[in-house]
């Protein structure tokens, strides 16, 4: 196998979808999964880099984990459910602590997953989404998550690591809408989120080895309640 040359981990709660993101990213389809248990991952070419992508387990018995799989990450996915407002808080309350580990310059993108499913109809188009795909407003249920809640989260997780806005990406353009089961957007997010980890790569191999993930080395990470910004 190829070793990879930087890190990309998906975190969140159990049942928003990370796990199907990634497969109809790497896959190009739909599958109906079960809960990630750990972790797994892919390894995804990119230019001339190798980037591993690691899906993680949201159940509460292995959120310990996932701090060891962002040691060095250069990218964090952060991922919700557009209809369960509860799963954004989560990104604040428990996942958010566990990225202490990641690369100090690790770049934060965060996706409201299952948009599908919801009454909003008004999508931009999308390239890589198949006509058949479009579904009609039927029987859709309203949005729990809006933008500005994305966006407002982003914000915080700024202000958690300390750094300024003007010195990272704009909230705008690291808050995305998904549809695992649709495709719509799927590859829009990890094409963006590689572009941007590939200088990331640049700067680690200038400094020296990337950390990867040792479970010799693990330690449970500290959980918090209290969010991000109490």
């Amino acid at each position: 196998m190829k070793k990879p040359d930087g890190k990309v981990v998906l975190l969140g709660d159990m049942n928003v979808g990370k796990t199907s993101l990634l497969h109809r990213y790497m896959e190009k389809r739909f599958q109906e999964t079960v809960s990630t248990v750990g972790g797994a991952f892919y390894l995804k070419q990119w230019g001339p880099y190798n980037i591993s992508i690691w899906d993680t387990a949201g159940r509460e018995q292995f959120h310990g984990l996932g701090s060891m799989y962002c040691r060095g990450a250069a990218a964090v996915i952060l991922t919700y459910d557009v209809n369960s407002f509860q799963s954004l808080t989560e990104l604040e309350e428990r996942f958010l602590a566990l990225t202490d580990s990641a690369s100090a310059d690790c770049i934060f993108a965060i996706v409201g997953n299952k948009v599908d499913l919801t009454d909003d109809c008004a999508l931009p188009p999308d390239e890589n989404r198949p006509e058949k795909s479009v579904a009609s407003c039927g029987s859709k249920v309203r949005k729990q998550v809006r933008a500005e809640d994305a966006i407002a989260l982003y914000k915080k997780i700024l202000k958690y690591k300390m750094l300024d806005e003007k010195d990272v990406p704009a909230a705008e353009k690291m808050c995305f809408e998904t549809s695992a089961k649709t495709g719509y957007q799927v590859d829009y997010l990890f094409e963006t989120v590689f572009d941007m980890v590939v200088p990331i790569i640049v700067r680690q191999k200038a400094e020296g080895p990337p950390q990867t993930v040792d479970i010799t080395d693990y330690k449970p990470a500290k959980r918090t309640k209290s969010g991000c910004c109490a």
